[in-house]
């Protein structure tokens, strides 16, 4: 058992310590990269991840928990050691892809062998805590990472890149060391299975639809502000030491606000943090749009900068909230043995609608203005947003 968990929380640490993620705007414009063409390369990430984010828990169950892990883990290094050695547009893509794929390979994989490792023990009722350790340690690998990767960037973009391809290859002996569970109860068709439970979360239970709907919307709208902090920065000149403190800052931002989610929502009630989300969510596009408008050439208007900070600052507070809280109420409304699939559901949502809007949003950036690009990103997400809370209420009512 503890081979095990020792093995996960290395392959966590192999994902989650990302030296390059405070900086890799910066990288991409280093090779000729737009807005837009960042924005395409993540919603190919995106795309190849929606393409094994449901399926990939069918391949766990029947193919097996240690190989899907451990060709995720592959695919995770063979990812960074293309943007290692190469400086294409057409190379970003293949990384992206082999980024995406196996990003999601690990995911669903390793929550299950983790459950599959404690049941054969008898220590089920530990399950949480392991799960919880390995998601803090995850945590603060980002933060120190971020902040480690800023000060790298100082003297060579190429070189996180390089020690991330390091940190992601420790995944590999790591999943040759686990050990897979063998599962007594076994799916006979999980293919039929994932259809029924798609039928049943997008058709039949329409609460439950639209919570998914709704979930998918907020959790696109913060994956897509996540890609427009580095712009911002990069506006506003700001020196390429700060870029990792101020990630670093933004993401623990996050997860101290998770841990207040629960309180949060007991005041405000389902109704009424849904709307407060919506529009704090697309009210940060707003206000972080608006600290563009008295920029003026040949200075740093500092004012203007922090009160983009301070606006990002919130809006990732929120960020936190929201994730917990509409994963609880998605809960709320399925049944324990789809669980897990309802909220792969959920994440595929997520991909899809940001795999759509990005490349608009880093088109808009580039053709008019990255004031603009926000401005019309807030009103999408909005408008859909806002469309499926009253279809909520709708259901609810009848």
């Amino acid at each position: 058992m503890r081979k095990n968990i020792l093995a996960l929380y290395i392959i966590k640490l192999s994902k989650w310590f990302s030296l390059v993620m405070p900086i890799i705007v910066l990288f991409y414009e280093d090779h000729g990269l737009r807005l837009q063409d960042i924005f395409i390369l993540k919603s190919i990430y995106s795309v190849a991840a929606v393409s094994l984010e449901i399926p990939s828990g069918y391949l766990a169950d029947v193919w097996g928990r240690k190989k899907c892990i451990l060709s995720g883990c592959i695919l995770f290094f063979l990812g960074y050691l293309v943007y290692s050695l190469t400086g294409s547009f057409q190379a970003f893509i293949v990384a992206e892809i082999l980024l995406g794929c196996g990003q999601t390979l690990v995911n669903g994989a390793d929550s299950a062998l983790l459950y599959d490792t404690t049941a054969r023990y008898g220590k089920e009722n530990l399950y949480m805590r392991y799960e919880g350790k390995i998601t803090m340690l995850g945590n603060f690998a980002e933060a120190f990472a971020g902040i480690l990767g800023g000060f790298i960037a100082v003297l060579s973009l190429r070189y996180p890149f390089y020690i991330q391809a390091a940190v992601a290859f420790t995944g590999i002996p790591a999943a040759l060391f686990l050990t897979e569970i063998s599962r007594k109860e076994k799916i006979q068709n999980p293919f039929s299975e994932i259809i029924r439970i798609m039928r049943y979360s997008l058709v039949t239970n329409r609460p439950l639809c639209y919570n998914i709907m709704y979930s998918g919307i907020i959790g696109a709208a913060t994956l897509t502000m996540a890609w427009f902090v580095q712009p911002f920065l990069m506006y506003f000149e700001t020196p390429t030491s700060w870029y990792g403190i101020i990630w670093t800052v933004l993401n623990l931002t996050v997860g101290i606000a998770a841990l207040y989610s629960d309180r949060v929502e007991k005041k405000f009630g389902m109704r009424r943090m849904n709307l407060i989300i919506l529009l704090v969510i697309t009210g940060g596009y707003i206000g972080l749009a608006c600290t563009f408008s008295y920029f003026q050439p040949g200075f740093i208007p500092i004012p203007h900068f922090y009160l983009g900070l301070l606006i990002l600052f919130i809006f990732y507070i929120f960020r936190g909230f929201a994730t917990p809280i509409l994963k609880g109420y998605i809960n709320q409304m399925t049944f324990s043995e789809m669980r897990a699939t309802v909220l792969s559901i959920r994440n595929f949502v997520i991909r899809l609608m940001f795999a759509a809007i990005a490349p608009f949003a880093g088109w808009m950036s580039d053709m008019y203005s990255l004031e603009k690009a926000l401005l019309a990103s807030a009103g999408i997400f909005f408008v859909s947003g806002l469309l499926f809370l009253i279809l909520q209420r709708k259901a609810s009512e009848n």
